[in-house]
Formats: structure tokens, sequence, C-alpha cells
């Protein structure tokens, strides 16, 4: 992962903000957190090194965006638009971006937005229950592509199973507030998120513990050092299949995979077009479906990652530009475990992508 903060400072606007980390920081140099400025990394997703070769890479992935400021601060509005271009510039880069301000997402919005910029990730911060009704309906009501839920710092337990019904939201985060004064925060709110997460089919993350956390009605002052790795002891990270059940998720796969120059180089060639119209779709599905069940469906399967053919056939293509090609591309692309055999759902969730792949090749 890597950060970009392409403007400094905030302003308190909501009961998040109290212990705000930034004000806290800043004030160590006697800096005032409120005013709001451009940095010397504004442009830094398009900078490039002396080979000319741009500084960021997709192995950076993911930027975190304006983690020092809030990337829909008013103060910023000027500056927004020319963000927005580097964003879009950079396609091969997922830019997460993080905000209190949702309601002002809209403003300066670049003008070829859509439905929304695959690589992008707003993450909408609710605190507590007033701020989750307040925020996240107009999270939903939003053109975004890929929409997230942070608790942090989690200041009561919090009912957001309404929005997670929706299929609109992919994760939801918890964490404790840090630093002095840091209010507590209470493990079975944690375990409340995550059960809705969990009964929604949606992925959840523990992020940190906080510097007050209480659990079984002890209440533990935990250092800042160990609050990340004190959240991961705990085991309760979920993250669900990703494997599309709608025709909005296999919309939005098609547009991940787009964004891959890898994926979206392959294309069907005349001969096998030809192939696909003498054979019919139904020949072709029971073709997929074999080759899912013995090549792809076991929990160790032979050749693990070489068991597709690059060339040859239809269904290899569509595998390989979908990443259904091995048991690693499907962890990687749909959060499908290694180690376990597939379940008969999943193969034909899986046979359904590459149907649909080979029919959008055939137009």
């Amino acid at each position: 992962m890597a950060i970009w903060n392409p403007w400094h400072g905030c302003k308190k606007y909501s009961p998040g903000c109290a212990n705000c980390y930034v004000y806290r920081r800043d004030s160590q140099f006697d800096r005032d957190a409120s005013q709001v400025t451009k940095t010397a990394s504004f442009s830094l997703p398009i900078q490039k090194n002396r080979a000319g070769q741009y500084r960021l890479t997709a192995q950076d992935n993911p930027i975190y965006t304006c983690m020092t400021s809030d990337f829909f601060l008013e103060e910023a509005d000027p500056w927004r638009p020319q963000a927005w271009e580097m964003i879009r510039l950079r396609r091969d880069l997922e830019f997460v971006i993080i905000t209190k301000r949702i309601h002002r997402f809209s403003v300066g919005l670049p003008l070829d937005w859509g439905e929304g910029y695959p690589n992008v990730t707003i993450v909408c911060t609710c605190e507590n229950q007033q701020t989750a009704d307040q925020r996240l309906p107009v999270l939903l009501s939003l053109p975004i592509l890929h929409r997230e839920i942070i608790h942090e710092p989690m200041l009561e337990e919090i009912q957001i199973r309404p929005y997670l019904e929706t299929g609109k939201i992919e994760q939801a985060t918890c964490g404790g507030e840090s630093g002095e004064g840091a209010r507590l925060c209470r493990y079975e709110w944690v375990l409340s998120t995550r059960k809705q997460c969990m009964d929604c089919g949606v992925a959840f993350s523990f992020h940190q513990t906080g510097a007050n956390f209480q659990k079984d009605g002890r209440i533990y002052r935990i250092p800042r050092s160990l609050q990340h790795s004190q959240a991961q002891r705990a085991g309760l990270d979920h993250q669900p299949s990703r494997l599309p059940k709608t025709k909005a998720q296999m919309e939005e796969l098609f547009q991940r995979l787009s964004a891959s120059e890898f994926r979206s180089r392959f294309s069907l060639s005349p001969k096998l077009k030809q192939y696909v119209l003498e054979k019919g779709e139904d020949t072709l599905r029971r073709h997929a479906q074999d080759f899912i069940r013995t090549r792809l469906a076991p929990a160790q399967p032979e050749h693990d990652g070489k068991q597709t053919p690059m060339k040859g056939h239809p269904v290899f293509l569509a595998q390989h530009a979908t990443a259904c090609c091995c048991r690693g591309c499907l962890e990687k692309w749909y959060s499908v475990p290694q180690g376990r055999p597939l379940t008969r759902e999943e193969q034909e969730q899986i046979v359904e992508i590459l149907m649909e792949w080979i029919r959008r090749k055939m137009k």
C-alpha cells in the first residue's frame, strides 16, 4: 500500500473528530491542523523517476488518498478537479478515499465519471448510529462502483444491516480510537458489526483495538504499537466470495477486468468464433462445466497454475480473461480460498462468468 496526501489539514466536523490524530500530531510541531494547504506530494500519482517511470506502480496498490485531510473538504474544491484527473489517468492504481463528507461527493466530480471509476473505492466513515443513518443513505444513492463503510473511531454499537442488505457495500471496517483521551471501544460492538456483515455476505475487517478496549468486562490499555496486531490476533476478519450473483455484480467484475492490462488483452480469433457458432452455447456450457469440475474444483488441482492452456478452446481463453484459470487467480480476484473443493454453486457461478465473457466477445 501507499499513501497520497495531495493536501493537508482539516476542519473538525462530527463526534469522531474530537481526538483527531492529525490535530494531535500537528500540535507537536506547533502547526495549526485546521489550515488546509496543498502538499509537495500533490502530483505524486503522475510523478516519474529519472528513468521516466512512474514512482507509484500497481505494486503499491492500494493508494490510500488524503489521509491527513478529507478529499471532499470545501477548502480543497479548487484542487480536486486536478486530483480527479490524475486518478483518471492512472487507471492501473487503486485509490481508496475515506470521507465523513459524503454529502459533498458530487462537488467537482469529473464529467466522465458516469457510474464511477473502477479504480476508486469510496469509504464512508460512520462513528455512531446517528452518522450512519445520516451518511449511508447518501452513499448508497451516489454513482459509485466500490463502496465501503468504516466505524473508526467506533463510539457505540451501530446497526447497518439495512444498508448492507442492498448489496452495494463491499466491506465494513471497525477500529477503536488511539491517542490521549481515547474513548472506549467495546469488543461486543465489533462483533455486532461482524455478524451483520457475515449475515449479509459482506467483507469485514477489524483494523485496530484503539487505546482503550473493553472485552468481557475488562478494560485494556493498549499501546499504539500493539493496537493493529492485537486486532489481527482476534482473527475476526471475514472475506466472502466475490463471485458475482447479480447482473450489477457481473458488470462490476467486467469493469475490473477491463482495467487489467493482462486480462483485457484476450479475444476470440475468427476461427474460435466460428467454433462457438457451430457448437452453440449449450455445448460450450457443458465443456466449461467439465473443465471447471476436473481442473479447478478439486482442493488441490493437478498442476495448479498451469492447468489451463492459453489457446485451443474458447473456454480456455475465457478462463484466463476472467481470472478463473487457477486457484491462485481465483483467490486473488474472487476471494475463494485455496485448499478446499469448490462448491457446486461456486462452479456454476464460474461457468456463468465464462459464458458471459464469450457472449460479449461474440458481439
